[in-house]
């Protein structure tokens, strides 16, 4: 009877154990939801400047309200193309919000590569002028909600649509998680300094290489961060071309104290190549 007793407490304790391990492996933050968790960093919160008041005004972007598969309004900002093409940029914003700078960046993509493109909205009209206010919404956002935003851009711009997406920041990793879900219509996906995906299993499900930005002295997405997702990709049997620069976070914002003239010209060159030799 003890030796019963004795296994059945232990068997008990395990399943406990294992319920437990299951629970915390189901609720652990996705690669997006660990970005979040850096604007309770102070010293996160402090690395970027607030951004200078600036307006831009655009002859050929306008706002787009469009449906998210729940049925509700989600919104972004496009540029046509001059000349009729079905390739499409969509870009993601900093943690900022879809503000005037990505607007114009934007526009400069559209021109330079001569594409269409969609700079997406994940805050829903929210756009951050402080850092402290760039920290509440990114923490607010519900990957739910992002999912679906995504997935609405994708049927706003149709099944012939060639994509290629791209993203800084908080950005960057919303740009790889929606070259994951646009599947065999992306054609490039190209990431700034965003937090890599370590599922295994959901890089396998990428259709396209991955460009990659990132700095050496950059205290979050650290040069081990780095090499795991070069790690990850291989085992994913992806292709990653992804450049390290002797640079901090937020290299390419030029409103950021650490900005880098220097790589972030190399870098957009090299974003240049990339897109036009694929589209060729």
């Amino acid at each position: 009877m003890k030796i019963f007793a004795i296994f059945s407490l232990a068997l008990f304790a395990y399943s406990i154990a294992t319920k437990a391990q299951t629970k915390m492996s189901c609720c652990a933050p996705t690669a997006t939801e660990k970005f979040a968790t850096y604007a309770s960093d102070k010293s996160f919160i402090l690395s970027h400047r607030n951004p200078l008041p600036f307006k831009y005004k655009s002859e050929r972007g306008h706002n787009i309200t469009y449906k998210a598969p729940d049925g509700t309004d989600a919104y972004g900002w496009e540029v046509k193309a001059r000349n009729k093409t079905n390739y499409y940029m969509l870009v993601f914003h900093e943690w900022w919000g879809l503000n005037d700078y990505i607007k114009q960046e934007s526009e400069k993509l559209s021109d330079d590569l001569e594409v269409n493109v969609i700079a997406v909205d994940l805050y829903d009209k929210q756009v951050a002028a402080t850092r402290e206010d760039a920290g509440k919404y990114v923490q607010s956002l519900k990957t739910e909600r992002a999912n679906a935003i995504i997935k609405g851009v994708y049927s706003y711009i149709g099944a012939d649509a060639k994509v290629f997406t791209i993203g800084w920041c908080f950005g960057g990793g919303w740009s790889l998680q929606a070259a994951i879900e646009g599947g065999k219509q992306v054609q490039g996906c190209i990431m700034y300094y965003g937090q890599p995906e370590k599922d295994i299993d959901r890089l396998k499900m990428l259709n396209c290489d991955v460009l990659g930005f990132f700095g050496t002295k950059d205290k979050w997405l650290t040069p081990q961060v780095v090499d795991e997702f070069k790690a990850n990709l291989q085992k994913a049997g992806k292709k990653g071309s992804i450049y390290e620069y002797d640079a901090d976070h937020a290299f390419a914002n030029p409103s950021n104290p650490v900005y880098d003239k220097v790589a972030t010209e190399d870098a957009y060159i090299k974003v240049l190549t990339f897109v036009k030799l694929k589209i060729r």
